[in-house]
């Protein structure tokens, strides 16, 4: 598959500048909203913002077990901060009736590394990205506490785990998509690629 055709969940968070990164990514990416569009995609971004609100909204939307099913399925899937959230199998601190898509067995503690006041930026190195540590936004952002044996760990910054991938699923905890670094976007459509 030479160009393949990639949707951010587009229910709340930074969906513009992931559609952005997929594009220079080389991927044909469009926002998603509904559980029919799931079909005709290759692979998904769930992007950050406020992993409470995707969980309600995706219920509300009729894409929460959709959702679930395509990634059982094997749709590749990549998530960013929120997203890292809502690809966990169990959250340690989540809100009251707080829902995950699943998909990487992880642990995940939401905000851990503080509030809004507390985001930062930081070098961090990822595994199978070339070229140097990549620049990550931390905003609010999750860290995991625990990986399965399934799971692999990408990246660690400051002694927590802030990348993982299972399979076709890959999360982190940072936001690439704020920084014009298009590094983990390319990762990702390369994993789509060879998924397809």
């Amino acid at each position: 598959m030479s160009r393949p055709t990639i949707g951010v969940l587009a229910l709340q968070g930074d969906v513009r500048e992931h559609l952005t990164a997929l594009a220079a990514a080389d991927a044909a990416a469009g926002p998603v909203r509904r559980p029919e569009e799931l079909a005709a995609l290759d692979g998904l971004v769930i992007p950050g913002g406020e992993s409470t609100t995707i969980s309600k909204l995706a219920v509300l939307f009729g894409v929460m077990e959709p959702l679930r099913a395509a990634i059982r399925a094997g749709l590749p899937v990549y998530g960013s901060c929120a997203g890292l959230i809502m690809l966990a199998d169990k959250i340690l601190d989540p809100r009251s009736g707080q829902e995950t898509f699943g998909g990487i067995d992880m642990i995940v503690r939401r905000n851990a590394f503080g509030r809004q006041n507390e985001s930062f930026e930081a070098s961090v190195e990822v595994a199978g990205v070339e070229g140097g540590p990549v620049e990550g936004v931390f905003i609010r952002a999750p860290w995991v506490e625990s990986v399965g044996a399934q799971a692999r760990v990408l990246a660690e910054y400051g002694g927590h785990i802030v990348a993982v991938r299972q399979g076709n699923v890959m999360a982190t905890s940072f936001h690439p998509e704020l920084t014009g670094d298009h590094r983990v976007h390319e990762l990702f459509v390369a994993a789509v690629r060879a998924a397809g």
